[in-house]
């Protein structure tokens, strides 16, 4: 007859195992000797060890006591189920895995692969940080709303930062994310702005907006465009001035 700690030697567990086992009922637990022991014999070795198998091969302990009564066709339907659920709980943590993969490269955070490159180029394009997590968070907001326009919004984004001229214009509105709104240099950096949009007025007219943005999504991206420069409020006042107004969504003043 064996002690709690020779039945847990023997089975290959510990003795916290066995008095668990005991506390689900999947062990019947013996009564106490004269010593005041609890002796074990040969059958209770024998059902730990099925018991232990059945644990290790990845069966619930709510359904260990069910396969341990259970007839063979019984197992068998049992055990097939509880692959299925195994097999489908690897594919999510698969899944989950591939998840912290692309986290672990920083800005896979809620973007989608598309604007990730983008954020790359700009980096490699020498694009100040304040103004790439400006636009990175600005595009977390529109990846959230507009998830199947990302990717045509995207290919129009690399083409236009990879178009010299405008490339320019983009760099040195990041070189202003620090200044205030008295800069000498808003002034001429308007004049290049509201230029660079006349021209592309005049290539899209009649042209139909395929991907609108809500007016609600517009409000938060010109409220986040707003918070981050100092100079934000006076640029737009200049290009008001010129005859354009809002951000995100420019539009003809209706002076103009």
């Amino acid at each position: 007859m064996l002690t709690i700690s020779q039945l847990a030697a023997y089975a290959g567990v510990t003795v916290r195992a066995v008095r668990h086992y005991h506390a689900k009922g999947l062990l019947p637990e013996p009564e106490r000797d004269r010593s005041g022991y609890r002796r074990y014999d040969a059958a209770a070795v024998v059902q730990l060890v099925r018991i232990r198998v059945l644990a290790d091969a990845g069966v619930p302990l709510s359904r260990v006591q069910e396969l341990l009564t259970a007839g063979d066709e019984e197992f068998a339907a049992a055990v097939e189920e509880i692959d299925r659920r195994l097999r489908a709980e690897i594919r999510e943590r698969q899944r989950h895995r591939e998840r912290i993969a692309q986290l672990a490269a920083g800005e896979s955070l809620a973007l989608p692969p598309e604007v990730v490159a983008y954020v790359d180029r700009m980096r490699e394009l020498g694009f100040p940080e304040r103004l790439i997590e400006v636009e990175r968070d600005s595009w977390i907001l529109i990846s959230a709303q507009m998830p199947d326009a990302v990717a045509a919004l995207m290919a129009i984004k690399q083409t236009q930062i990879d178009d010299e001229p405008l490339r320019r214009l983009y760099l040195d509105i990041g070189d202003l994310v620090d200044c205030g709104p008295d800069d000498p240099r808003l002034p001429v950096l308007a004049d290049r702005v509201a230029a660079f949009i006349e021209a592309a007025a005049a290539q899209g007219e009649g042209l139909e907006e395929e991907h609108p943005v809500s007016a609600e999504l517009v409000e938060l991206l010109d409220a986040a465009f707003l918070e981050s420069f100092a100079c934000a409020a006076r640029l737009l006042e200049l290009l008001e001035e010129r005859g354009w107004t809002g951000w995100t969504d420019i539009r003809r003043t209706a002076t103009v």
